[in-house]
């Protein structure tokens, strides 16, 4: 009997990266409903056609980077290289930090396009889908300080409960990351 209840146990999802799997559906269909949304609209007409301001590659590319830091630090966490999985963790803060900059200088970006957030539907659409993704990863952060603070506060041990958290930090991010990729991809495909 025992040992039954030991296999459920282990077979079971821990509650908290099952509410976070429910978190990112919820935002998948969000995002889902808004790039539908603008494809809806873009068909009913009075659609101004722009191209995207080439600084959002640049920040594909840093939140792509910021995905590997990430996951380095991870490793590192487990592996027991404790500077790997500080300093990778400090690397992956700065990224995301970067991201917020540079989707702000994007969005300066597309202004001096003409593309300001009230002239066409279609910049307003660029507008509050990123702005919505950046306020996600705003909630990243947010997760990195409190993984900064156990890395740097609390004494290095990879115990199952910190791993299980750090894993969240990391799946979230990874997460964030995709969603990123695939509204650049949306973009392009839609421009």
């Amino acid at each position: 009997m025992a040992t039954l209840r030991q296999e459920y146990n282990q077979s079971k999802i821990h509650p908290q990266k099952f509410a976070l799997w429910i978190a990112i559906g919820a935002i998948i269909m969000m995002f889902a409903a808004f790039t539908s949304a603008y494809i809806v609209r873009r068909a009913a007409g009075n659609w101004l056609e722009f191209k995207l301001p080439d600084i959002f590659m640049v920040n594909t590319a840093v939140i792509l980077l910021s995905s590997i830091t990430i996951q380095l630090s991870y490793s590192g966490f487990k592996s027991g290289k404790e500077k790997r999985y500080k300093g990778m963790l400090i690397a992956t803060f700065i990224l995301g930090l970067l991201f917020l900059v540079l989707q702000y200088k994007g969005w300066e970006a597309l202004t001096e396009l003409g593309a300001t957030f009230t002239v066409n539907p279609s910049s307003s659409f660029i507008y509050v889908i990123s702005g919505l993704h950046a306020a996600h990863i705003l909630g990243g952060i947010a997760a990195l300080i409190v993984a900064l603070t156990h890395a740097y506060v609390l004494p290095y041990k990879p115990t199952l409960r910190r791993k299980q958290r750090f894993e969240l930090v990391v799946q979230y991010w990874h997460f964030v990351d995709i969603l990123w990729v695939y509204l650049m991809v949306f973009f392009m495909i839609q421009s």
